[in-house]
């Protein structure tokens, strides 16, 4: 039997039950070119994410990673594993950032499903509610976010 790897990326509604845990691999080291590609494109210009000399009188001494490039380094990480075929992001909430991430740390990301419902308006399809958690290479929480993803049923 042949096996595409499109079938195994992310899952139908019926796949998803409340408390599975997800561990999501592989990490991502941040770089200073992920960091000011990140920072330039989203025209995020505060000298946090950009000026080592501004930073070295910081208390945090060091350039900091923007904050919405580990949001999406996160959610990215969890695709595979979740939404992969997700007709739709529903929502994002309640995004914390927990501690700082800087250059040269590496992200790792976990997600929880809190939530499974049919769709009220498409039979064919359900609402995942999941929380996603990001760690830096020490351990140390990073993020944590909430979402809702639309995603089809093995059989309608």
């Amino acid at each position: 039997m042949i096996h595409d790897a499109k079938d195994n990326y992310g899952g139908y509604f019926e796949d998803f039950t409340p408390g599975d845990v997800y561990k999501h691999w592989p990490g991502k080291t941040i770089t200073e070119a992920d960091n000011h590609i990140f920072t330039l494109i989203t025209m995020n210009t505060n000298p946090l994410h950009i000026d080592e000399k501004y930073m070295s009188q910081h208390p945090h001494g060091q350039i900091l990673v923007v904050g919405p490039l580990v949001l999406s380094l996160v959610v990215g990480m969890s695709v595979p594993d979740t939404s992969g075929k997700a007709f739709a992001n529903l929502e994002y909430e309640n995004i914390k950032h927990t501690a700082p991430v800087f250059q040269g740390d590496t992200i790792y990301a976990e997600s929880e499903i809190l939530e499974v419902r049919e769709s009220r308006s498409k039979p064919d399809r359900g609402i995942v509610y999941m929380e996603s958690r990001g760690f830096n290479q020490d351990g140390t929480q990073v993020l944590n976010l909430r979402r809702r993803f639309l995603v089809p049923k093995k059989t309608s």
